[in-house]
């Protein structure tokens, strides 16, 4: 009695390696850009690290938001300030306005989805505080009233959004605007994930060199 034999179709493992790879090399083709104009923005994220550490050293808070996926990525920026993964690095003050279900749902069942960020803002956020939006096309209407609302309030305002930055970019209440530039809102949260997690280590770099948020250097 002979054994069955395999179809002759089938591919064996290594052609099927063979056949993948482009496909794979592709993949990583269409993110290289991206993080190419990403690392392009350093300056950009220099400064808007080094005014995170002045509100940080002067009692400041950092209050994060976004709707969709970037809801769980605010809870995810947060939880890196007030509870660092890295051992010896200092927590720091940070809230999500992502957390409350409840808050936000009666915000937006009583005055819609574009308050839900606004109105915690004004009751739980103060002047010395940093507001992070973040939204994968710029076109967020949540997130772009809470930035609004973070610069009547006088703190200082962060925006990471992908995209071509949207309604999000061209507006002037944004201090510190970081944009991913991809059509592609996978690769946009992929690489807004790593944007915040720069954020989080270059605060920690103020932090650490003596005199960088001294009076004279804050001026």
């Amino acid at each position: 009695m002979t054994s069955p034999q395999p179809p002759a179709n089938l591919d064996t493992p290594a052609s099927a390696e063979t056949t993948a790879d482009p496909m794979v090399s592709l993949l990583f083709d269409r993110r290289e850009q991206p993080v190419l104009e990403l690392a392009n923005q350093a300056g950009a994220v220099a400064a808007a690290c080094h005014q995170m550490a002045i509100r940080f050293h002067q009692g400041g808070k950092l209050v994060v938001f976004g709707v969709g996926g970037p809801s769980t990525d605010a809870q995810h920026v947060a939880v890196e300030f007030v509870h660092p993964v890295i051992v010896g690095k200092r927590a720091l003050p940070a809230i999500s306005l992502t957390s409350d279900v409840a808050t936000v749902t009666g915000v937006a069942a009583t005055s819609g989805m574009a308050a839900i960020f606004s109105h915690q803002l004004r009751y739980l956020a103060a002047p010395a505080d940093i507001a992070l939006g973040i939204s994968t096309d710029g076109n967020c209407a949540s997130v772009l009233s809470g930035l609004l609302t973070a610069r009547e309030l006088g703190m200082l305002t962060i925006a990471l959004v992908g995209g071509d930055g949207g309604a999000i970019a061209a507006c002037p209440a944004v201090d510190h605007l970081l944009i991913i530039s991809s059509a592609d809102p996978r690769i946009v949260k992929e690489l807004q994930v790593t944007a915040y997690h720069v954020l989080w280590e270059l605060v920690h770099v103020f932090f650490e060199q003596p005199g960088v948020l001294a009076p004279g250097v804050i001026a």
